[in-house]
């Protein structure tokens, strides 16, 4: 199955930044929390879900409230993920 939404995400060191940054994006655009993943190492990624426009501004707000409590370590927007995509993203997704 196909989703045409953009996928958003931010990676952070530590839970606190991680949270501030859901906080703030889901504020910031209309998108929707997909999930969290705690990569290792103390690293946690938050992604969210929306059109790019939306996804952009929530991505940019939350890297700048992570950033302002914590350790930001990444942000990257992937406008329109290929379907196969989905298979690795956490599953509690809205459909």
């Amino acid at each position: 199955m196909s989703n045409t939404n953009a996928l958003g995400m931010i990676e952070t060191k530590g839970l606190i930044g991680a949270i501030e940054a859901a906080d703030a994006m889901v504020k910031a655009a209309n998108v929707y929390l997909i999930g969290k993943v705690h990569v290792g190492g103390g690293l946690v990624t938050v992604m969210v879900r929306g059109d790019v426009g939306a996804v952009k501004a929530a991505t940019d707000a939350g890297a700048a409230a992570a950033q302002r409590v914590g350790e930001l370590i990444s942000v990257h927007v992937i406008p329109r993920p290929h379907g196969d995509v989905e298979l690795v993203l956490p599953m509690n997704e809205k459909q």
